[in-house]
C-alpha cells in the first residue's frame, strides 16, 4: 500500500532546519518537502530545487496544500508561529524548548485539540546514539538498580554568541533553555516526572547576560538521583554520561556522530549515517564481588534521529501514540521556567 506523503513547510533555513530538519524531510518518503522561508539569502533551492522558498511564514501558512509545519524559529517566537500554524489548519513541529512556560505549553496543547491537529515535540537527542546506549544499560539491569546519574553537555564558548534569542534577556533564553532542555528530557524520558528538584543558575561569560551555566538535581521517589550540568566554560569536557547502580558503573563520552555527519553534508539515508568509529565505546564496571569488579567495552548502538519524523509520520497518519507526551513536556517545562 503506496502511503500518502505529508506534504511539509519549514520555516527557518537557519542551522536547525539545514541541519536537523530539511535532509529528513527530503530523504523520508513519508513526507514531501514543499517550501521554506527565508527572508534574506535564498539558499535552500541549490540542494533541494524543487522546494519554494516564500519571504514571509504567513505566506507558507496561506499554502493550502502544506500539511505540516516545522517551527525552528528562535524560542521566543515559538508560541506565537505555533499559534498561528494551528489556526491555520496545520499540523506542528515544534523545536525545544516546546514553550518558555508551562502555561504557554498548555494552552498550545488546548489549542491543538480544539483544531484537531498534532502538535509534537522536536526532541531528536532521545535517539544520539551515546544516549541510547545509556538507555539500554538502564534498561537492562546490568548496573543494578539505578542510584545516581549524572548527565553533562560540555562546551567551550567564552565569547557572546551571534544568536541574539540564546544570548539576551528574552523568554527562553540561556543555556538551561537550550542545552538543558535536552539533557532533562532524556532524565524524563528514563525515569519520569521527578519526586523533588533543585535549580542553579550562572552566569560566568564577561559581558554575557544570560545564563552560561546551569545545575539541576532531580530526586525520583524510586531512589535514583539524576545531576544535570551544563556549561560554555568547560575547557576539558568530562564524560556526560556516569550510572552507578548497585551492582557497577557505566561511563561514556559525548560521541554521538549524526550533528558532525550532517553539517559534512551526509544525507540521514547514507549507510553509515549515526555510526559513531572505533574507540568510542563506554566502559562497564560490574562488581563481581567488593574486590573485583569486571569491566568490558560496550560498543554505541546507532545513533536515528530519523526515528523523530518516522514517529511525526505515525501519528499524523496512523493517531499512534507520539514518544514525547504532553505530560512529560509539562514537567519539563515547569522545571525549566523561572522560579515563581
Amino acid at each position: 500500500m503506496v502511503k500518502k506523503q505529508i506534504v511539509t513547510g519549514i520555516l527557518s533555513y537557519g542551522m536547525s532546519g539545514r541541519v536537523f530538519h530539511a535532509p529528513f524531510i527530503a530523504v523520508n518518503p513519508n513526507f514531501e518537502f514543499r517550501a521554506i522561508v527565508e527572508r534574506s539569502l535564498k539558499s535552500a533551492q541549490e540542494k533541494y530545487p524543487d522546494v519554494i522558498s516564500y519571504d514571509s511564514v504567513q505566506e507558507l501558512l496561506d499554502n493550502p496544500e502544506i500539511e505540516l509545519v516545522i517551527i525552528n524559529t528562535p524560542n521566543d517566537t515559538h508560541v506565537s508561529y505555533a499559534e498561528q500554524a494551528l489556526l491555520a489548519g496545520k499540523h506542528v513541529l515544534i523545536e525545544k524548548p516546546f514553550a518558555p512556560t508551562s502555561q504557554e505549553a498548555a494552552k498550545l496543547y488546548k489549542l491543538a485539540e480544539e483544531q484537531g491537529k498534532h502538535i509534537l515535540p522536536f526532541h531528536n537527542r532521545r535517539f544520539d546514539s551515546d544516549f541510547l546506549t545509556l538507555k539500554n544499560i538502564v534498561e537492562s539491569g546490568l548496573v543494578g538498580k539505578p542510584i545516581e546519574l549524572h548527565l553533562r553537555f560540555d562546551r567551550y564558548k567564552s565569547q557572546i554568541g551571534v544568536k541574539l534569542f540564546k544570548e539576551t534577556k528574552r523568554a527562553a533564553s540561556g543555556i538551561l533553555y537550550d542545552l538543558g532542555s535536552h539533557l532533562l528530557d532524556q532524565a524524563i524520558s528514563l525515569f519520569g516526572k521527578p519526586k523533588s528538584m533543585s535549580k542553579l543558575k550562572g552566569t560566568y561569560r564577561a559581558n554575557s547576560v544570560v545564563d552560561d551555566y546551569a545545575h539541576l538535581m532531580l530526586n525520583y521517589g524510586s531512589g535514583v538521583n539524576v545531576f544535570i550540568t551544563t556549561s560554555l566554560l568547560v575547557a576539558d569536557p568530562q564524560a556526560a554520561f556516569v550510572l552507578h547502580g548497585t551492582k557497577g558503573s557505566y561511563v561514556k563520552y559525548r560521541t554521538d556522530v549524526q550533528e558532525a555527519q550532517l553539517l559534512e553534508g551526509l544525507m540521514p539515508d547514507h549507510a553509515s549515517f549515526g555510526l559513531e568509529p572505533l574507540g568510542n565505546e563506554g566502559v562497564l564496571s560490574i562488581a563481581l564481588r567488593d574486590d573485583v569488579m569486571e569491566r568490558q567495552l560496550i560498543a554505541p548502538v546507532k545513533g536515528d534521529y530519523m526515528a523523530v519524523f518516522d514517529a511525526v509520520y505515525a501519528t499524523i497518519r496512523e493517531d499512534a501514540p507520539y514518544f514525547v507526551s504532553k505530560e512529560q513536556i509539562i514537567w519539563q517545562l515547569e522545571i525549566l521556567e523561572p522560579t515563581k
